[in-house]
């Protein structure tokens, strides 16, 4: 087996930790609690809102994040709110009304409302140039940190760099930094200002601050790791951490995703986008302000209600109101008061439907999602080749009326569009660049996969010319068979390509993939072109012109165990293969361990290997089985016990793929953090950094009942 594809697990968080559910922050008498609530990548979601769908969503938006904040002041206090950027952007509220204008903000005056101390921006914060920064920085009741921005003219900061605030006699100083690649994506809008290194920065800013403060946060809108600068570390939040162990609290942001972790004493928490999570830090200090303790959750908003009373608020609640008019017919646009309304008519659905659940066939062939957006591009460009991404893996275009809210829904961003001159060869290294998304098929592979590592917005489909993509064929060398107008392209032939002034900043100009600079930009954005000519059609029907298509693999299409494979993961009892394909040499080993383990009555999948007639269950596998249960489990980074003092090398994160048929475990101690008691249990470990126990002492670690029959793990939790 060749151990790639991950069965379903659960959220993985940073830190191994056995723990009730967590309970009201409490200390001994004498200390204090000062607790930081954080959110990021808000993307101007106030009201928890759907404008591509026009419905009101489920799990997000500021108005769900308001009514935690004020659960949280009831219980402490002594809390700190803070956010780190790409907050103004994301949504036709602000993208196509309020960032166009001059009026009072609905998202800082949200963000007013629900008393934020301080605000790191984001690289989004930029998308609408550096005079809406200071604009909304005046209608801000706090402060706007990048202390890794400076202004070239002068040498001064763009916005602030760190302030210091008290809470209960405790000088908390907040540093915030944003990402420095906004060069990349925004080029000639932020051309004025100098964008340092974070670590560099935060090193400079704490050395500023001295003994001023008894904690120090650093709110940074990057991810943990490099995201172009893997070498240097200049944009990885990782790198503040291993320069500057006095960082007590490290929140990180850009990626939408959940970190949970703790490295040494230093607590560690990121979000999702739109409002998903809140990440919350407590720290307890003793009568001398010095950190005795620290926790970070990463907090779900489904289970809030949004908050009425955000809600209420009037400019909050006409931004919205505006916004739905905008999108179904009136509203307001740049100085028109007639809005898009439904504008066209689709005949039947774009977009085909997925054969497997969470993977987009939109990028598996060409489809009339894709071809439009590019019919469009060269139509108003000119231009003889296109290039566009499908942003969304769900974009389409159903079948009826269109409004502006289906245009967003399958264009997000409000990008111009450009015309740039490329070599036959240029254009070749950039779908090479492109095709990078997939991973290398495998033989025995039944689908398709993409690097995790690598964003589905990267992913650029073309028209104007036909190719192959040979997955087979290791990155760089994938694109085959390119003709343009029928005849084999060239390496020195000269072409015009269109394509969007983010992907020309961004991939094309700081990859070098292109040397050529734009001849032609658009005055309006490609959204509006879509509009236009949709609103010119009036009924549009879906045309695909299949100018591309993989090739290289076999996916065995008539084989049963691949019908059998995509049934379970339909059906929600295997993980959908987005980062490792099915294979057939897991095929058998997949369908044998589906719902191998009953807890409480409800079934589940677990991963496990039998050695010498006795099966072990991977630990890692429960953090869903007892997610409902009084001793939910929340596994990350393993920590051995005695490792560090044997020198062994840390293992890497709990493993997501199969156990191999025939693994090597040996015998390992494991700490475990029982309501903040460690606590050492004996487990085995295979050679691919994964834990396992057996049935019995399973029970034993959660005083459970637990019984084998009939090759499924029987277990009763209270």
């Amino acid at each position: 087996m060749k151990g790639r594809f991950s069965i379903q697990t659960g959220i993985l968080v940073l830190f191994l930790l056995l723990t009730i559910c967590l309970q009201p922050v409490s200390a001994a008498e004498g200390d204090k609690v000062i607790t930081i609530l954080a959110t990021s990548d808000l993307h101007s979601n106030i009201w928890g809102f759907s404008f591509e769908n026009n419905k009101e969503t489920e799990n997000n938006g500021m108005a769900r994040v308001y009514t935690y904040v004020q659960e949280v002041r009831a219980e402490n206090p002594n809390t700190i709110l803070i956010d780190a950027g790409d907050t103004i952007q994301g949504t036709i509220l602000t993208d196509d009304l309020y960032n166009k204008e001059e009026s009072e903000h609905p998202v800082i005056a949200a963000m007013n409302f629900m008393e934020y101390d301080v605000m790191t921006i984001g690289n989004h914060e930029f998308n609408f140039g550096l005079d809406l920064v200071k604009r909304l920085q005046e209608q801000a009741d706090f402060p706007f940190l990048a202390a890794n921005v400076i202004e070239r003219s002068t040498g001064s900061l763009f916005v602030g760099d760190f302030v210091i605030l008290e809470r209960d006699g405790v000088k908390v100083a907040i540093i915030g930094v944003t990402n420095p690649n906004a060069p990349i994506w925004d080029g000639e809008k932020v051309e004025s200002l100098q964008f340092d290194a974070v670590s560099d920065t935060v090193s400079r800013v704490i050395e500023e601050i001295g003994d001023q403060a008894d904690v120090i946060i650093v709110s940074c809108h990057t991810g943990l790791f490099a995201e172009f600068d893997e070498e240097g570390g200049s944009d990885a939040a990782q790198k503040i951490l291993d320069e500057n162990p006095e960082v007590d609290v490290l929140q990180v942001a850009h990626m939408h995703i959940i970190v949970n972790e703790k490295q040494g004493e230093t607590v560690i928490g990121g979000t999702r986008n739109a409002g998903r999570d809140v990440a919350r830090f407590d720290l307890t200090l003793n009568a001398d302000n010095e950190i005795i303790d620290s926790q970070v959750a990463i907090v779900d908003m489904a289970d809030y209600a949004p908050s009425a009373e955000l809600r209420a608020l009037p400019i909050v609640k006409e931004a919205q109101d505006r916004t739905v008019a905008f999108i179904t017919g009136g509203g307001s646009g740049e100085g028109s008061d007639e809005g898009y309304g439904v504008f066209g008519t689709a005949a039947v659905d774009f977009q085909p439907k997925n054969e497997i659940n969470g993977i987009p066939q939109g990028k598996l062939e060409d489809t009339a999602v894709m071809d439009l957006i590019n019919k469009v591009q060269l139509m108003n460009s000119g231009a003889d080749v296109s290039a566009a991404a499908l942003f969304a893996d769900t974009s389409d275009i159903k079948a009826g009326e269109i409004t502006y809210g289906t245009i967003f829904g399958i264009y997000k961003f409000d990008n111009t569009l450009y015309r740039v001159p490329v070599t036959g060869k240029e254009l070749k290294a950039y779908m090479e660049w492109s095709a990078e998304t997939y991973n290398q098929w495998q033989p025995g592979d039944l689908s398709i996969s993409f690097d995790p590592e690598y964003p589905g917005y990267l992913y650029d489909m073309f028209a104007g010319v036909d190719y192959e993509i040979d997955l087979s064929k290791p990155k760089g060398e994938r694109i085959q068979n390119v003709l343009f107008k029928g005849e084999p392209l060239e390496d020195d032939q000269q072409l015009t390509l269109a394509v969007n002034n983010y992907r020309y900043s961004s991939a094309l100009k700081s990859a070098g993939l292109v040397a050529g600079k734009r001849e032609w930009e658009s005055s309006n954005s490609i959204r509006d072109m879509l509009v236009a000519y949709i609103s010119e059609q009036g009924t549009i029907t879906p045309e695909v012109d299949n100018n591309w298509k993989i090739v290289g693999v076999d996916l065995q299409l008539d084989n049963p165990m691949r019908t059998e494979l995509i049934d379970l993961v339909n059906a929600g009892l295997l993980e959908p293969p987005y980062a490792d394909s099915l294979n057939i040499e897991d095929g058998a080993y997949l369908m044998n361990i589906v719902d191998n383990v009953s807890m409480n009555g409800a079934d589940f999948t677990v991963a496990s290997v039998e050695v010498d007639g006795t099966t072990y269950y991977r630990l890692q596998d429960f953090v869903g089985v007892f997610e409902n249960t009084r001793s939910p489990l929340i596994l990350s980074r393993e920590f051995e016990a005695g490792a560090a003092t044997e020198g062994a090398e840390t293992p890497e994160p709990f493993a997501t793929y199969l156990p191999t048929v025939e693994p090597q475990l040996s015998p390992v101690k494991l700490t475990l953090r029982i309501n903040n008691s460690e606590i050492i249990v004996d487990v085995m470990r295979d050679q691919e950094s994964s834990y396992y126990m057996t049935a019995g002492d399973l029970s034993q670690l959660w005083d459970a009942q637990a019984v084998e029959q009939d090759g499924q793990l029987l277990m009763t939790v209270p």
